[in-house]
């Protein structure tokens, strides 16, 4: 038997009492939408708790069905295509590769391993049966929870609008690259460009070539003097003017997106049948090209030799705990979304761990792609794997991996493959971002939304369009850092762990339960219990912690992050956070009623704490009230 402490133990109680749309209440079950309502009631119950006071008969639970209004993939493959475009993006073909050879090589894949079958993959399949049931957006989805958690979906939108604000703008780099490629000699090649300075070093074919820490390589030079233009901004305070041919490439990103999304899962779920198996298909031929240069091998044995004594450090353990949730994406709202327009009876289950196998082997492969091209770059420089493989974050997209695609021959060609793949990558994630914003908003506000969609995204791609010009400029690129870093990092994660424990805790694992038996026809074992309940809302605090204890200081290039650009950091990361306990203290204020006329009686809430006290966490059956 598990024991709470007294304090945790009235909170929990208190909270459950508020948990109902009604209000202040718990002897009346919530009251149901009007989808709700249309649909027929099933035989699922959840009891209350057995008290004399309380009423003893179970609650029953409405089975939500399919209905006529709402859009429905037009295909099971357009959802799983969906998921994975989504799930798979830029960041598993620089950010895993990085970590990975970071924190030990091939001794990495043990903590991510087990991060993803404990954390990642429990959290995924959560998000996908909530959605698939309630079959709503990320801020009405609560009326059924918890009505008092649904700041949690105000700041899910947030923080997909700050992502947008700033993943765009990457995709507009690769857009301006692809450009670029259509050359016979690619512009990255050589030093004899107007953007060049004295410091370029072209060490490809010549030979004594001295390269030192001042060296700067043409891919270097070309993304920093003319792709962003950053010499010409001297940071934060003063970030320059608004590059007008970004600004272009931004503007033809977000016009794809919008006739992407316009009409809804019918025409983005067309969309994804390229955009999301594209990106396989050129990282397949990029192994294949990138395994046959001399010195691949060096990058290989380089990712994957292992480093055993790194597995007891902690910081290794943290980083594979954050890689497999951004990974997968659970909390940003995008899963609630994409499942909520599948059939009730859709087997989200196995849904869950294919696209979960598909995302991080999507990762492992991609380790190989980029490696090998760091072991070529490697032999070329006469230098170790590790000097070449120092670039993280956008640089290895954007200087290390063109650079060796320069060197190669037909160039152009692969050139070409490489952003067209980057650029479908960066589409699949936004189409799902912008859809969980467009899924929350228009089924909480259906009266004046519902059939104005392709206005209001419009009016959503405008307002992203419009937040993503301080990322335009000349300094954009140090704007780009500090949202990817306070924007989303630890909000996005304090969001996953509130609303693991508002479905584990408040809602229920038992009715959870229910929830997926009345979809699948059988309930959720005993390990994905444990999971939900206890593993994987530690996991997530334990990312939390351990980030906000140790913060990595914050640098670009050679630009060190002063003190008051942190200061803004930490305001735009509470400015989404900020929702949830605002949410909570209006629906505390605006209930009809003071504290004191709460139903039931205070004797009663009591008598039920001391009721709950030996009851509330029963490991035999993993019941919680």
């Amino acid at each position: 038997m598990l024991t709470l402490s007294l304090n945790s133990q009235l909170l929990v109680s208190f909270l459950k009492l508020t948990c109902s749309d009604g209000g202040l209440s718990f002897d009346s079950p919530p009251a149901m939408t009007r989808q709700d309502s249309a649909a027929p009631a099933g035989s699922l119950s959840v009891q209350g708790p057995s008290n004399p006071g309380y009423n003893t008969n179970p609650v029953p639970v409405p089975v939500i069905t399919q209905t006529d209004t709402r859009d429905k993939w037009s295909k099971k493959m357009d959802f799983l295509l969906s998921v994975i475009g989504f799930a798979v993006d830029l960041g598993n073909v620089w950010r895993f590769p990085y970590i990975c050879y970071q924190n030990g090589g091939g001794a990495f894949l043990i903590p991510y391993i087990v991060m993803a079958i404990f954390g990642g993959v429990p959290l995924f399949y959560m998000e996908l049966a909530l959605g698939q049931f309630h079959r709503t957006g990320a801020i009405s989805i609560w009326k059924h929870i918890c009505p008092i958690f649904k700041g949690i979906g105000y700041a899910i939108c947030v923080i997909s609008l700050y992502v947008s604000f700033y993943y765009n703008t990457i995709i507009a780099w690769a857009l301006f690259y692809f450009y670029s490629s259509f050359a016979s000699v690619l512009p990255w090649t050589n030093c004899d460009n107007a953007w060049n300075t004295e410091n370029c070093t072209n060490y490809f074919l010549k030979d004594n070539v001295t390269w030192n820490n001042y060296s700067r390589s043409p891919a270097e030079e070309f993304y920093t003097r003319n792709v962003l233009e950053i010499h010409k901004s001297d940071g934060l305070s003063n970030v320059g003017g608004v590059r007008w041919q970004l600004m272009l490439c931004l503007f033809l990103i977000f016009t794809i997106v919008y006739f992407s999304l316009w009409k809804g899962v019918k025409t983005s779920g067309k969309v994804v049948w390229v955009t999301a198996t594209l990106p396989y298909v050129v990282l397949f031929i990029l192994l294949i090209r990138g395994a046959t240069l001399p010195g691949a091998w060096k990058g290989v044995v380089f990712y994957l030799q292992p480093k055993w004594e790194k597995l007891f450090e902690t910081s290794v353990w943290v980083d594979a705990a954050a890689q497999i949730f951004f990974s997968l994406g659970p909390g940003f709202g995008v899963l609630l979304a994409l499942s909520s327009y599948n059939p009730f009876t859709n087997n989200c289950y196995r849904d869950a761990i294919v696209t979960s196998l598909v995302n991080c082997l999507t990762s492992f492969m991609s380790g190989f792609v980029i490696f090998t091209m760091l072991g070529y770059m490697a032999e070329k420089r006469n230098v170790n794997v590790e000097d070449v493989a120092r670039d993280k974050g956008p640089s290895l997209l954007f200087i290390t991996y063109p650079e060796a695609i320069a060197n190669m021959t037909g160039s152009t060609f692969f050139a070409i493959i490489f952003f067209v793949m980057m650029i479908t990558l960066g589409l699949d994630s936004t189409f799902g971002g912008l859809e969980a914003i467009i899924t929350a908003v228009m089924d909480e506000y259906p009266e004046y939304l519902a059939h104005r969609r392709e206005l209001f995204v419009l009016g959503l791609v405008v307002v992203c369009f419009l937040g993503s010009l301080s990322t335009l400029t000349n300094g954009g690129a140090y704007v780009v850092k500090l949202l990817e870093e306070f924007g989303v990092g630890s909000s996005i994660i304090a969001v996953g762990f509130l609303e693991a424990i508002a479905v584990s805790w408040f809602y229920g694992i038992t009715r959870f339960s229910n929830d997926i038996k009345s979809m699948l026809g059988y309930y959720p074992g005993l390990f994905w219990k444990v999971c939900w309940v206890a593993i994987s809302p530690a996991f997530l605090a334990y990312i939390i912690v351990s980030s906000l204890l140790k913060p990595a200081p914050l640098q670009l290039f050679d630009y060190k992050y002063p003190d008051w650009s942190i200061t803004v950091g930490y305001i735009i990361g509470a400015s989404s956070f900020m929702w949830i306990p605002i949410y909570m203290v209006y629906k505390l204020v605006w209930t009809p009623g003071s504290l004191k006329q709460v139903r039931p009686s205070n004797a009663a809430i009591l008598n039920w704490w001391v009721t709950t006290w030996d009851s509330s966490l029963n490991l035999n059956g993993l019941k919680l009230v």
